[in-house]
């Protein structure tokens, strides 16, 4: 048995996969189910360890924010690089959230943020999640002195 994360594209998927590929580190291309024409219908492909499954499927059922991919980093030159890369020719969202040019969505979240919103002190975890719903990309530091000057 396995469990995969598959999503449904309306078309670009063989593209989204190289992208993808290229901007994770530790990614490949696993296999590729063509169509008679040639064109990419099924797409697999592992992002750092993880299995992603894209169809190009057509229009029928659009991407939405209620399915995503979460990539935990521990830096904020990671945070900056991966939404710099995911957000070209995308869009910003709130707390963390984006949209690509794929229209998949992601959220790139430093792995410090679970401890800061989930401390001992509730005014401090308070004083974080208020300072991240004000934020589009996370702020490592900015988060931080949320919790210390709470």
């Amino acid at each position: 048995m396995s469990v995969n994360t598959f999503f449904w594209f309306e078309n670009g998927a063989e593209e989204a996969a190289d992208f993808y590929t290229s901007v994770i580190p530790n990614s490949q291309v696993l296999d590729i189910s063509r169509n008679c024409d040639g064109s990419a219908f099924i797409v697999s492909l592992e992002l750092d360890g993880q299995t992603v499954t894209i169809m190009n499927g057509g229009p029928d059922h659009p991407l939405t924010d209620a399915a995503s991919l979460q990539v935990v980093v521990d830096s904020q030159d990671e945070v900056d690089r991966l939404w710099d890369a995911l957000t070209e020719g995308g869009h910003p969202g709130p707390c963390g959230w984006l949209t690509d040019r794929y229209g998949l969505f992601w959220q790139v979240v430093p792995a410090a943020l679970p401890q800061l919103l989930h401390g001992d002190d509730p005014a401090k975890t308070i004083a974080v999640g208020a300072a991240l719903r004000t934020m589009s990309k996370l702020d490592i530091k900015a988060l931080q002195d949320a919790y210390d000057n709470a």
